[in-house]
Parts: C-alpha cells; structure tokens; sequence
C-alpha cells in the first residue's frame, strides 16, 4: 500500500493544478486557441505529452460540481459524486480526473471488486488511461481462481492490460506531471505491470517467465520495492534451483516484511527452507553417501 500511496499523492497533485489552470485558462481564450498553452506548464512542470493537452471545465457551474465531488474523500460519495457529475456533464472531460480519484480511493481501501469496476468505468472514457488499465489487470490478476469458470479469459485480459499500460505510459501521462514525477510514475507503472505478470506466470508455475518478470518490476522502481514481489522472485528461483540467488531474494523478503504478518511468515518460511535446504549455504547439501 505504500507504494500505491505514493502513485496517488503524485496524480492528485497533478489533477488538481491542472483541473483549476485548465479552466481559469479556458475563460481567458477560446479552446482552439488555448490548447497549446494548456499543454504548457508552469516553471519546473512538463509539458502535456504531444496530441494530449490537459482536461477543461467549459463553463463555471461545470467546474463548481467538479471541485465540490473532487473534494470528498469517502469512496462511496465519491463514486456517487462522480456519476452524478457524470450524469449532469455527459460531454466534460473532467470526468475521467473524478473516476481516476475513484479508482484510487477503493485502491487505498484495499476494496478490489470496487477498483475493478471502477477502473473498468474509467476504460470506457479512456481505453489507454494507464492506471485504469493497472486497477483491472491487477485485480484480475490477483483474485482469479483454479476454480473459475472464466478463468482463462480474466488471466488473459490481465496480461493484456498490464502489456497496454507499458505502451500507454509513453503515451498518456497525467497533464501537470513535473518531470520528477514523470519518472515516479513512469516507474512505478512500469513496475506494477511486470508485477502482475509475474504473478500471472508465478501462480501458473511458469517459474522462469515469473523471473524475468519480476525481475523487471524490481528494477523498474527500485527506490520503493513491493516485497511481494522479491519473495515471489525467490521462490521462482528456488524452483529452478538456483539457490544462492533466492536466498539473496529470501533474505531481502524477510527485510521488508514485519514478523506476525501474512508476507512476513511466507518470506521467513522461504528463507527457513533455503536454509534447510542448503544446509545453510549457498548450494543444496549434499547427499550423504550409501553404506
């Protein structure tokens, strides 16, 4: 969740700043004429990416709703507050900056069914938007079972989200985003969806496709490492048996993880059996010899 805190302090910031230049800009100018300077930011801020320009209140009562929706915190009155938005200003395009602040919140809750549809809402107003394409790859991904009749259909559209948002983080950066918190997101979008198939490959026993995958999420955002994801790596390794590596991977599992939790017992679990296993070093023990 820490990770996921970080990602939305970043978009909120951004959403806001460019929600209000947006239309104090748009009262100034015509669209056609304010687009290109919407895409400008202030000192220190990048530009809108080329053909994206920053969304735009068109009339005063429009932009009041929006601060007034955008300034609830609870998840439900803000999905009530952002249909109703949404009902009130079919054609806005501020609609997508509520459903994102949305997807966020239920992500915060830890509320998965409500992040799933949620960004499934906010995939029908942009099919490219790179966290909305996350929030559904990522639940799937997670909450899939054996025993789903669907099974294989959820997997896959979850690989295929995470492989979009890859190509749509190039593309489709928020608007106001400094260039610092390009790279955070950048990162951590990148991170996120190598993450997600390496958890698709991991449950599926594909343990060197689950390796390359994680490896890449590790690297991609190595300033905040999703401790999930170095165990999972572990243990991949450690089904291809290259031990002094998943032991490495096990000890930094047990790092990042509390004693008591559900992670911190897996990662020590791991580390115990590597241990066992090896005989405590960095190769298996050896079989001792037949009399």
């Amino acid at each position: 969740m820490k990770r996921a805190a970080i990602i939305i302090a970043v978009l909120g910031i951004a959403v806001w700043s460019f929600a209000q230049k947006g239309f104090a800009q748009s009262n100034d100018k015509p669209a056609a004429q304010n687009a290109p300077a919407a895409g400008q930011a202030a000192a220190g801020q990048a530009a809108a990416p080329a053909g994206k320009r920053p969304p735009q209140a068109k009339t005063q009562d429009e932009f009041a709703a929006y601060k007034a929706a955008a300034a609830l915190t609870d998840p439900a009155a803000q999905e009530k507050a952002a249909d109703d938005f949404a009902t009130k200003f079919p054609e806005s395009e501020l609609r997508q900056l509520l459903y994102r602040a949305v997807v966020s919140s239920y992500q915060r809750a830890n509320n998965a069914e409500k992040m799933l549809a949620m960004s499934q809402k906010l995939l029908t107003l942009d099919p490219d938007d790179p966290q909305a394409l996350l929030g559904v790859a990522q639940v799937l991904a997670e909450r899939t079972r054996d025993t789903d009749l669907d099974k294989d259909q959820r997997l896959a559209e979850a690989r295929k989200d995470a492989q979009r948002a890859l190509v749509t983080v190039d593309t489709d950066l928020p608007a106001g985003l400094t260039p610092e918190r390009v790279d955070v997101f950048k990162g951590y979008v990148r991170s996120e969806a190598y993450e997600i198939m390496g958890t698709i490959d991991f449950n599926a026993k594909a343990w060197a496709d689950a390796e390359g995958n994680l490896r890449k999420s590790i690297e991609a955002y190595p300033q905040e490492v999703d401790p999930i994801a170095v165990f999972r790596l572990s243990v991949a390794l450690d089904m291809q048996s290259k031990y002094p590596e998943a032991m490495k991977y096990a000890n930094q599992a047990v790092e990042l993880t509390k004693e008591g939790t559900a992670a911190g017992k897996a990662a020590r679990d791991e580390k115990d059996r590597l241990t066992q296993l090896t005989g405590g070093s960095s190769s298996p023990a050896p079989t001792p010899p037949k009399n």
